[in-house]
């Protein structure tokens, strides 16, 4: 495994270097804090592919909020998936809350609008969502994020949070693989 680990990231192809999307994370923090700002907004970190944006989001956000976190996934360290699996739910209450979920990405928008209409359904005041990319696919998605960092073309995509069958996570860069 490890040898192909370090194959697919010898041959991939940097897409956006760290200071772009450093500059795209501040970008969204301000977007964020102009909407959110006096709202006490619960912030739900997406496990595992959010925790990089989550945490390079909440210094940036200069305001009052809480952070739980959120775990449902359709790749479950695989490069593609179908069925959503809920690994686990916040602890923290929604009904009140206005949410912000964070993730890495708007792939296909199955998760996320999985994970939207379930807040809704906990009477979650509002409900946002915050990606640090939003990938081409050249259709209609299901669910359109509020905030988003960069837009992506359509590539099997690795770092800041996203990975590649669990690996390649911590790259600091956005890199597409070589077409597998």
């Amino acid at each position: 495994m490890l040898n192909e680990i370090k194959q697919i990231e010898q041959d991939a192809v940097l897409l956006h270097d760290e200071q772009a999307v450093e500059a795209a994370l501040d970008k969204m923090a301000i977007e964020i804090t102009h909407q959110l700002t006096d709202k006490n907004p619960l912030i739900l970190c997406v496990i595992n592919g959010g925790i990089i944006a989550t945490g390079k989001l909440l210094p940036r956000l200069k305001f009052p909020l809480t952070l739980d976190s959120i775990h449902a996934s359709r790749y479950r360290n695989q490069t593609s998936g179908s069925e959503i699996h809920w690994l686990f739910k916040p602890s923290t209450p929604l009904k009140g809350r206005n949410v912000l979920i964070v993730d890495d990405i708007l792939d296909e928008g199955h998760t996320l609008k999985a994970l939207v209409d379930w807040c809704q359904q906990q009477a979650a005041t509002s409900v946002y969502s915050a990606v640090l990319l939003d990938k081409d696919l050249g259709c209609e998605k299901p669910i359109q994020a509020d905030f988003v960092g960069l837009q992506v073309a359509n590539h099997y995509l690795f770092g800041y949070g996203m990975d590649y069958k669990g690996y390649l996570r911590n790259a600091t860069g956005i890199y597409a693989c070589k077409e597998l």
